[in-house]
């Protein structure tokens, strides 16, 4: 490219920075009213004193932290496949003797207990329910153990193919040791043990994210990880042919004496924290919202890097900020056998193409070498935001030939169409991780998967989450500069206009490295609307055991001014 959208003026100052930045520097040198005026364009202000929605810009907003919360959720709430308190018989359940034992011994069930025992008794039990992803939790309330002092005094909970083929994470009360196994043709392999001294009653757990396997526990104050173990050189549960034969299950194992169980759970994993909120909208741009709630998009971390999260739909309530999961989005891949939660991407109502527009970033199996966008489309009369989808993806072809930097990967897409152009906002990587901002814009009458370059800002260096934003009267990129940034820039969220120059920076707290600046205007009563940013910040669970990536908690914020009129 032959202009420079990083460029400043003598300043420092970005140019185009636009009335507000003049007006503190009019006032820093003591200005008067009547001097700015007579040099500025007048701004509306409506009777009751709120300035014109119609009338403002980026910088005219000042965001402040309003809520805070972490959702948690190891088995998702509405993605429950099994819940029972033993209360009835035995009929939902394969019973299964697994080997060396090949003894069941007496499993009865009744009166909301399950009794698993008898000498050399080694019971599983396989549910006829499972998971169309590999993001699964399996927990297990366990009421007693057997405490005869024999060497098997264990608790098994996984996914379960048959007697000889199994995925288990367990728990034995006699050793004090939690293990990981994985089993294929009768042949087990312990992946990992880890010392625990843990006694009844008592919740254990068994989470799959992707090829992540990970033991659980909670002894009254909520659920910690005991140890976790990559699983996909051992079986490949991504692979849905492979993936369709296991069912949640579980069981126990006893030398003598009885193991009683209080109730067992499965279904869909749910998130150890979130990240990445983007707005559902209107090809428009218009904020998707039903019944006083927004639906956004997020990223659930799973249970270790960034390979193990996957895509969730979420509604946000926007009085009090409560926040309900009801979607699951996975996607199979042109020319991949495999399942993924590919995630930080954008979902969009298409209505005058009767379509939803799915764009998202090839996050679920990386490895360092190398991230996409991908996109999907899906008939509008497809009820994807509430439910579980399995959704068909391609590469969307982006301009990063016309970018004056090798490429290792694009990311945080954004798409919106603007006066008869789809605009798509993403991420560009020189190198992991180095990547700034760009912009492409399809042709007048084109689809967003027909773009040419617009612009772009390589004079960043760790800039990401793009998002695009109607504010007043005109469109904005915004972005967020992380802490690998120059000092003078850290912690900034940049605003562009749509030829990507930098016209200002955002004035909203900075929680994290590089949160997701996700700005956008709710209607509010008697005609006003206000602008609410949702993002994130970097609080990890249990880091020591899970490695980084399972951040973090929900931060809402709200700007000032309330403005008169609506936005859309």
């Amino acid at each position: 490219m032959d202009r420079q959208p990083h460029a400043t003026a003598l300043d420092g100052t970005p140019p185009g920075f636009r009335r507000r930045v003049l007006l503190k520097a009019l006032g820093a040198v003591g200005i008067g009213a009547s001097v700015g005026t007579s040099m500025l364009p007048t701004r509306a202000v409506a009777s009751d004193g709120l300035p014109s929605a119609t009338d403002l810009e980026p910088g005219d907003l000042t965001f402040s932290i309003v809520e805070q919360r972490r959702p948690f959720d190891l088995l998702a709430k509405n993605f429950v496949q099994l819940r029972d308190d033993f209360d009835g018989g035995l009929g939902g359940y394969q019973l299964l003797a697994p080997a060396p034992e090949q003894n069941a011994g007496d499993v009865v069930t009744g009166g909301g207990a399950l009794r698993i025992g008898g000498e050399s008794a080694f019971a599983l039990l396989r549910s006829a329910t499972g998971q169309q992803a590999p993001y699964a939790t399996v927990i297990i309330d366990v009421t007693s153990f057997a405490g005869t002092g024999g060497a098997h005094d264990t608790v098994y909970a996984g996914l379960v193919k048959d007697a000889g083929s199994f995925l288990l994470a367990w728990y034995n009360r006699t050793s004090g040791v939690a293990g990981i196994d994985v089993a294929a043709g009768g042949v087990v392999q312990t992946l990992g043990t880890v010392a625990a001294d843990l006694a009844a009653p008592v919740r254990f757990a068994f989470s799959l994210t992707a090829t992540t396997a990970v033991a659980l526990v909670d002894e009254g104050d909520g659920f910690r990880p005991l140890l976790r173990r990559n699983v996909g050189g051992q079986v490949d549960l991504q692979r849905p042919a492979a993936l369709v034969e296991y069912r949640n299950g579980f069981g126990a194992r006893t030398s003598s004496g009885t193991v009683e169980l209080g109730g067992v759970q499965a279904g869909y994993y749910g998130e150890a924290g979130v990240r990445d909120p983007h707005l559902v909208t209107r090809a428009d741009g218009t904020p998707y919202i039903k019944g006083g709630k927004a639906y956004l998009t997020f990223t659930q971390a799973g249970l270790a890097f960034f390979e193990t999260a996957h895509w969730g739909v979420w509604t946000v309530d926007l009085e009090t900020y409560a926040m309900e999961q009801v979607a699951n989005l996975f996607f199979r891949r042109e020319g991949k056998d495999a399942i993924f939660g590919d995630h930080a991407g954008h979902v969009v109502l298409d209505e005058d193409n009767d379509r939803w527009i799915l764009t998202m970033s090839t996050w679920g199996d990386f490895t360092f070498d190398g991230v996409e966008v991908n996109y999907a489309t899906v008939p509008a009369n497809t009820d994807l935001l509430r439910g579980v989808h399995i959704i068909e993806t391609t590469r969307l072809p982006l301009p990063v030939d016309d970018l004056p930097t090798t490429a290792v990967g694009q990311w945080d897409p954004h798409v919106v169409r603007i006066r008869g152009r789809w605009y798509v906002a993403f991420v560009n990587a020189r190198r992991f991780f180095d990547f700034f901002p760009v912009l492409a814009r399809s042709g007048a009458g084109g689809d967003f998967t027909d773009l040419a370059l617009v612009g772009a800002d390589p004079g960043k260096n760790e800039t990401e989450g793009t998002v695009m934003q109607k504010v007043g009267l005109e469109w904005y990129v915004f972005a967020s500069n992380g802490n690998a940034s120059p000092p003078e820039i850290r912690g900034q969220y940049p605003v562009y206009d749509l030829t990507m120059q930098q016209v200002d920076t955002l004035d909203a707290p900075h929680p994290t490295n590089i949160p997701w600046p996700m700005v956008f205007p709710v209607p509010l009563s008697h005609g006003r609307s206000r602008y609410v940013m949702v993002t994130f910040n970097g609080t990890q669970f249990h880091e020591p055991v899970l490695g980084y990536g399972t951040h973090g908690d929900v931060v809402v914020m709200e700007a000032e001014p309330v403005v008169r009129g609506r936005v859309f």
